[in-house]
């Protein structure tokens, strides 16, 4: 394949089959993106919480550096293959219309699907293999970014580009995996471990989404030289508009989204609304459960599919675009949240830059993103739960009213405030790397997070 030389500004720019390499005369630091997750993650349906910040990083630094960015695919097996920008552009403007939602998304699904199998293709061939070998030798300071946690138990491919001088900053979301493994298979567990390791092994820095990530990471990190510096930057809320034609219920109801797994605690939820159902009968509020089904949930699958009680009362959406979830959460009542454990709690984040009350169970991360906003729980406190949802039902609920008042001064964290603190921290990285005297940046928390006592201490209500 020929290749076309621009000379410009002193600094020489190389242009093949759709890469920019520029000599690091030209760019202080080239970023290496994995947006493995994105690609292998197409046919899983609405991107997750997950797929939404590597697909903001890959956003964020095509509109605002596009040279300065390179994007990287790995598969099970192999080396890292580059990805041309253009091909990225595409996925990336497929996945924010099926995002989104509106008219045509159903077909943006297969928009995005074929240029998945393009990409994979490229990585079946090794094509773009030579152009990260061509960046690696022709750049002094490349950092590759990981922000979805894919592949870090296969470390070997990481410790290479480390081994021609990258520096490697991934992205913790949380620790859940380790340090509860009974919301997690063994697999899932040994896997998440191995993360863990090749983060405190192989890391030049580590970003995390909240202190309460940093604090529980900080417990495997060496203490000394080695030691990664760790910045806290929490993460953004997607703006989207809203599907006023998407139908609502016409009475209260109250909506969760997750998935449906062990610990964001629906069991408790559904108990509590077959209690309801049997006090209040035909006015009992409606529950919206937003999110597929996951894993290890028969209790809840059960009570879902065989308990009569419910039955008209709890609808199930598994596959929503933004548009649809923001009108949803718009007409409820609440955001309910009853999670036993979270790194972040971007629900929450979501629901109240929307207007929209929250009950939470009783977090330091959902503190975190919440502030005094929302009502706190301790997420066994089944009675509890039920008072409040009885009186977030009422019209002129004071409680409801004053958390109204107090989200009037809620700041909701956005994605320009992420990277206005990630992306110089880079910078200082890089320079750092090279002999130059940096100050470490003041996110990384003093304290660090545990269990709710209360978790283990406290009996279920009624």
């Amino acid at each position: 394949m020929k290749s076309l030389t621009i000379e410009f500004a002193g600094d020489l720019h190389y242009l093949e089959e759709g890469f920019i390499i520029l000599s690091a005369k030209g760019v202080r630091l080239r970023l290496f993106l994995d947006i493995s997750r994105l690609v292998f993650g197409t046919w899983r349906g609405m991107p997750t919480g997950i797929d939404r910040v590597e697909l903001a990083y890959a956003q964020y630094w095509l509109k605002h550096d596009p040279e300065r960015v390179s994007f990287l695919l790995r598969g099970k097996v192999g080396a890292f293959v580059a990805v041309p920008q253009k091909l990225v552009r595409e996925l990336i403007l497929a996945l924010e219309a099926r995002r989104l939602g509106g008219l045509g998304w159903q077909d943006s699904s297969k928009v995005s699907a074929s240029i998945a199998r393009a990409a994979i293709t490229r990585l079946s061939f090794g094509r773009g293999m030579r152009e990260v070998a061509n960046m690696l030798s022709a750049e002094k300071d490349i950092a590759y970014l990981l922000v979805s946690h894919m592949g870090a138990d296969r470390p070997a491919p990481i410790a290479a580009l480390r081994s021609k001088g990258a520096k490697f900053v991934p992205l913790v979301h949380d620790l859940i995996p380790v340090a509860y493994p009974e919301y997690a298979s063994p697999d899932g567990v040994k896997r998440h471990m191995q993360r863990i390791e090749a983060f405190v092994g192989l890391a030049d820095g580590i970003i995390t989404n909240s202190s309460t990530t940093a604090g529980d990471l900080s417990h495997f990190l060496p203490q000394g030289p080695r030691r990664p510096d760790i910045v806290t930057a929490l993460l953004g809320v997607d703006q989207c508009s809203t599907d006023m034609n998407f139908p609502i219920p016409s009475d209260a109801y109250f909506v969760c989204i997750g998935t449906l797994e062990p610990r964001k605690n629906h069991l408790l939820l559904l108990n509590t609304w077959r209690v309801l159902a049997e006090r209040l009968g035909p006015d009992t509020p409606k529950l919206i459960l937003i999110g597929r089904r996951g894993w290890e949930n028969e209790n809840v699958l059960d009570m879902l599919e065989r308990c009569q009680a419910l039955a008209g009362l709890v609808r199930e959406y598994p596959n929503l675009p933004d548009s649809a979830v923001a009108r949803l959460l718009q007409g409820a009542r609440a955001l309910l949240f009853p999670s036993f454990t979270e790194g972040y709690g971007l629900p929450l984040a979501e629901a109240l830059a929307l207007g929209v009350p929250a009950i939470c169970s009783d977090l330091p991360a959902l503190r975190e993103v919440g502030g005094d906003v929302p009502e706190y729980l301790d997420p066994l406190d089944g009675l509890g739960w039920r008072h409040l949802i009885l009186s977030f039902m009422e019209e002129d609920s004071p409680v409801r009213a004053a958390q109204m008042r107090r989200m009037k001064r809620w700041e909701q964290p956005n994605w320009e405030n992420h990277f206005s603190i990630v992306d110089p921290w880079l910078r200082q990285l890089a320079r750092a790397s090279n002999g130059v005297t940096t100050h470490r940046f003041q996110n990384t928390p003093s304290a660090t997070a545990t269990r709710p006592a209360s978790t283990a201490s406290t009996a279920p209500g009624s």
